[in-house]
């Protein structure tokens, strides 16, 4: 595996990323290869709104909506 080393990085950053690191019960170093990795992901995410819903809807299960029945058409109006 490839490491890194990140320069010049804010203190504030650094805290911050030990302190919710913390949280999560990870290292800093874990934590930040999960925020690297998430980030790297997103980029592939689907560029199309509607792929983008249904892949997060669909775990979920679908909906049977029943229909209501057609009708014929109506006149369109006069404009006389």
């Amino acid at each position: 595996m490839a490491s890194i080393t990140i320069r010049n990085l804010d203190d504030d950053v650094k805290t911050r990323l030990r302190v919710q690191a913390a949280d999560n019960g990870r290292s800093m170093e874990e934590e930040a290869r999960l925020i690297l990795r998430h980030a790297v992901e997103r980029k592939n995410a689907p560029h199309n709104l509607a792929a983008a819903i249904r892949s997060r809807i669909a775990p979920l299960g679908g909906v049977d909506l029943e229909l209501p029945p057609r009708g014929p058409m109506r006149e369109p109006p006069s404009l006389e």
